[in-house]
């Protein structure tokens, strides 16, 4: 299953709570570069490291993390 994405919500968990990639980064006790490589889907993070993200933002996994794409903000119920 190598290669396979994992959509994740951490820029978005980030920019609601006012928090840097640096300081998600030294919370997590990870290097600031590998939460850009996580948002941007370039790296799946182990399941310790899923767990950590998802306690740190005080979430369920599920809500950082999902095998599908989670919609755009906004695109539920609008109409043009």
């Amino acid at each position: 299953m190598t290669g396979e994405a994992v959509h994740n919500r951490i820029a978005v968990l980030r920019a609601e709570r006012g928090v840097s990639r640096r300081q998600l980064a030294d919370a997590l006790g990870i290097h600031y570069q590998t939460v850009g490589y996580l948002e941007r889907g370039e790296y799946n993070p182990s399941l310790f490291l899923a767990l950590k993200i998802a306690d740190f933002f005080e979430v369920p996994m599920e809500v950082v993390f999902s095998l599908h794409p989670f919609p755009l903000l906004g695109s539920e119920g609008m109409t043009r």
